[in-house]
């Protein structure tokens, strides 16, 4: 059985999602951020970064949220197209785009101490990452136009992926919901019963993007 270490709507809700939605048995294990358990001796022989999630399996730990989740789907069949199969090539483009551009981006809007060397370019770098992430999801919204889900083979682990990314985008200062085809996805995601159990379980409320 997996034991998922999680933190309330942090980088832990997409392996939250996808086991819930593979319906495999899990435990969650609640890392207290506002106590600092993450930077703790026991959670660092986990994770030694220090960040939110760890997935351990069989005593062995996994760390790196977009690794997760690629380890989820092709263990257990369902959210992801199959090796080989004519969309595997999309589904690994667009993990690895919101891992690598989308995800990463978010880091120097939540986090912008981490990317200046003085206070007073704070302001600026914040605003130049909100600009950035709004270019990226503007792109996003371009190529889902006409289509229900990333993947024109049907929903995967993609779509849970994009649903985090663009509940993290609420905070922007102009929210990634604004975009008519992001906010669609989002509800069509939200519509489905594990990600509404991994949501209500998380103890997270409305707007949920």
């Amino acid at each position: 059985m997996y034991e998922l270490h999680y933190s309330p709507g942090t980088a832990s809700l997409l392996p939250h999602m996808m086991l819930r939605e593979l319906g495999v048995p899990f435990a969650l294990k609640l890392v207290d951020r506002e106590a600092g358990e993450q930077a703790g001796a026991d959670y660092l022989k986990l994770n030694p970064h220090g960040r939110i999630p760890v997935l351990v399996e069989a005593g062995k730990p996994l760390y790196e949220t977009a690794a997760i989740a690629l380890h989820l789907a092709d263990r257990h069949p369902g959210l992801a197209p199959a090796v080989g199969a004519p969309e595997r090539a999309d589904y690994y483009k667009w993990m690895v785009h919101l891992a690598n551009t989308t995800q990463a981006e978010f880091r120097s809007w939540f986090y912008p101490h981490e990317y200046v060397t003085h206070p007073s370019h704070l302001d600026s770098a914040k605003a130049a990452a909100g600009r950035r992430m709004m270019a990226n999801f503007e792109i996003i919204a371009g190529q889902l136009e006409g289509r229900d889900w990333l993947l024109a083979s049907g929903f995967s682990a993609a779509d849970l992926y994009l649903l985090m990314m663009v509940r993290w985008g609420r905070t922007l200062p102009r929210p990634a919901r604004d975009l008519p085809v992001l906010a669609a996805h989002a509800a069509r995601v939200l519509a489905r019963p594990a990600v509404r159990e991994t949501f209500e379980l998380e103890g997270l409320s409305a707007p949920y993007v």
